[in-house]
């Protein structure tokens, strides 16, 4: 595909003084040896860094557990991803033929990938301050509705920490069926725990997110026993 420089400043609402910067952020690993690999890697620890100093700054009495966690709130592949499809990304990406046949500038790595990248790219071209700046401009709305209990222990982990509190096996998670294309499957997750006969069923778009929405589920049960 061609690259539309003007087309893609708009959507990231910044320009660049080295377009070519821009166009590697976007051109993956399936295209050659110029692609986004290295600008992620960049793009990876400054946004990272600006999130934790940001989080410091905003809850200044909260200890490390929590400011790590809410960290991982707002950078992990899925928010990331989310981030990108806000900004209108997938048309923009440089893909190999194999990738673009299989849904590739649909998949959740290569968009959060993206983003990183053109992280790493506006360092490079501009310096630390301007990529901060746009971190905190693209992320503003995830930011501003931060909160404590954002950082709550996701429900695997509190269904895992109820369950050995009583003495009773941790869960166990097995996928039922896959459906859908590559960039669009959904996954049915049961979950088991010993003492509930009932087998729960979840499905969503993610392995991870049908894990969680069942372990939501067995908790709810749970409580509603005690």
């Amino acid at each position: 595909m061609s690259f539309n420089l003007n087309r893609l400043q708009k959507k990231i609402n910044t320009t660049f003084n080295n377009s070519g910067l821009l166009e590697q952020a976007l051109t993956h690993r399936s295209i050659g040896q110029n692609n986004n690999e290295r600008l992620e890697f960049l793009g990876d620890s400054i946004l990272g860094f600006v999130m934790a100093d940001e989080i410091y700054m905003r809850f200044p009495q909260v200890d490390e557990g929590i400011m790590s966690r809410l960290r991982a709130h707002l950078v992990n592949k899925d928010a990331l991803a989310d981030v990108a499809k806000v900004l209108n990304l997938s048309d923009e990406l440089v893909l190999g033929q194999g990738e673009m046949k299989s849904g590739g500038k649909h998949r959740s790595s290569i968009l959060s990938d993206a983003v990183e990248a053109i992280i790493g790219a506006i360092y490079k071209d501009k310096g630390f301050a301007e990529s901060r700046a746009w971190v905190l401009s693209t992320f503003s709305e995830q930011l501003a509705s931060l909160t404590i209990n954002t950082a709550s222990k996701d429900p695997k982990t509190q269904l895992q920490e109820y369950l050995q509190a009583r003495g009773v096996t941790v869960p166990t998670y097995t996928v039922v069926s896959t459906t859908g294309l590559d960039h669009n499957q959904l996954f049915k997750v049961e979950c088991r725990v010993e003492g509930i006969v009932d087998v729960i069923c979840s499905t969503a778009s993610s392995r991870k997110k049908a894990e969680q929405k069942s372990a939501s589920k067995i908790l709810e049960i749970l409580k509603r026993h005690d």
